[in-house]
């Protein structure tokens, strides 16, 4: 029965929030997973889907640390595959990368096609291939990083798995990029129709890296995130991560996210503020919420979000001082301070007759009234117009019905038109 040891988006030599010292978790969380993941069990081999490295020019440090964790595989007679990443692929006009490096120092197989985009088996003589038969019965596929050609690629590859000659029993292939409906806001992943190729070419597990939390789909294609928290927004309690160890026993794959290595701690806390505060109760509420809350922030990453209003200009409130006397309280590895407050020192009870301040109504008609003067054919009447657009605003806020709106919209545009022959815009289609 295969067993292996799936990570991804190690990212060694990462380093942020100005802490030299951060960089060396990368390292010993790669390395821990490894000794109680990969070394514990003895599995038959490990891949790395991508972004080994953080930055694609590194330093003697990181190299080493790299070094050092596939010296231990190495040793124990367990082979790497691997695949570059966003992070680590090599620099543009270079024929050359630290993972090739690697590669050639035998200390991983650098899994990827040729010039052509062939999938070519593994050569010993040349050091290179795009995939590699195991001893395990397993066989291992390359790619590259191709971004924002991915699904073209995925199309290519596929042709060029079934072109390959029989081999082992399972087939695992390695691809950096990411699935569609993961997360947030990240544009070009790639939707599951467009992986399927793979899938009908033989692929029985694809192992996916990039985006930075854990993910299975319909029981072939797995993420395991990244081995450490880039972020603060990647702990574990809102970002699942970690590496997979894999069985792969008569047709059926069997997946363990495992979480339990070395990682740095991350605490997040929050304290709502009111207007009736001071500045000294303020930074006392912090303070007291940090020494209560020691046992959990000593050594962690600790984030501290301040939000709500003040009474008072926010920016009475020393900021960085405060941030550092909280680091200094809390014991904190690395201390973050969020200060999101509004100030309700200038507020005023005194309204128009839409219920704005005076003030925000003369703002708000100059503002209409400058953006509608900026065209020509609208110069002339851009403060009728500019009220126009005010009584809509407020038609939208009290979520008036789209017949009422588009009713005054077409009053004042005719009444216009009527007086001023003001021509009306129109879509692509003329309409």
């Amino acid at each position: 029965m295969p067993r292996f040891l799936h990570v991804a988006d190690i990212h060694l030599g990462f380093n942020k929030y100005a802490n030299p010292k951060r960089t060396l978790d990368f390292f010993y969380a790669f390395e821990d997973a490894l000794r109680r993941y990969a070394l514990a069990p003895k599995v038959d081999f490990v891949v790395i889907a991508g972004d080994l490295f953080e930055e694609r020019t590194i330093g003697p440090a990181t190299l080493s640390h790299a070094e050092l964790c596939l010296g231990m595989l190495h040793d124990a007679g367990i082979p790497v595959l691997a695949i570059e990443g966003n992070h680590d692929y090599q620099p543009y006009g270079s024929g050359s990368s630290w993972l090739r490096y690697l590669n050639s120092a035998e200390l991983l197989y650098l899994l990827e096609p040729d010039e052509n985009e062939d999938l070519l088996p593994w050569n010993p003589e040349a050091n290179c291939g795009g995939y590699k038969d195991l001893d395990c019965g397993v066989r291992v596929i390359g790619s590259r990083w191709y971004g924002a050609n991915a699904a073209k690629a995925v199309q290519s590859l596929a042709e060029k798995i079934e072109d390959l000659p029989a081999g082992p029993e399972y087939t695992v292939m390695l691809f950096h990029h990411g699935l569609e409906g993961q997360i947030a806001r990240y544009r070009g992943a790639l939707r599951y129709q467009e992986l399927l190729p793979l899938q009908a070419a033989g692929v029985n597990y694809l192992a996916l890296g990039h985006i930075h939390r854990y993910y299975g789909v319909e029981g072939w294609i797995f993420n395991p995130g990244s081995i450490e928290a880039n972020s603060i927004a990647e702990n574990q309690a809102q970002t699942p991560r970690g590496v997979l160890l894999v069985n792969l026993d008569q047709g059926a794959i069997a997946t363990e996210l495992k979480q339990d290595y070395y990682q740095r701690p991350i605490r997040r806390f929050r304290l709502e503020v009111h207007p009736h505060q001071t500045v000294n109760e303020i930074e006392s509420g912090a303070i007291a919420l940090m020494e209560q809350e020691k046992e959990q922030t000593k050594a962690a990453i600790v984030e501290l979000q301040i939000e709500g209003q003040v009474g008072f200009d926010r920016h009475e409130l020393a900021v960085r001082q405060l941030r550092e006397c909280l680091e200094q309280v809390s014991e904190a590895f690395i201390f973050l301070l969020r200060y999101d407050v509004n100030s309700t020192l200038f507020e005023t009870t005194a309204t128009g007759e839409d219920g704005l301040p005076p003030r925000c109504q003369d703002i708000e008609r100059t503002v209409f009234t400058d953006f509608l003067a900026g065209y020509a054919r609208y110069r002339d009447q851009a403060v009728p117009l500019a009220l126009g657009l005010m009584d809509i605003k407020e038609r939208l806020i009290e979520q008036q019905s789209p017949e009422a709106i588009y009713g005054c919209v077409e009053h004042l545009l005719a009444r216009d038109l009527a007086k001023n022959e003001i021509a009306i815009p129109t879509d692509e289609t003329g309409q």
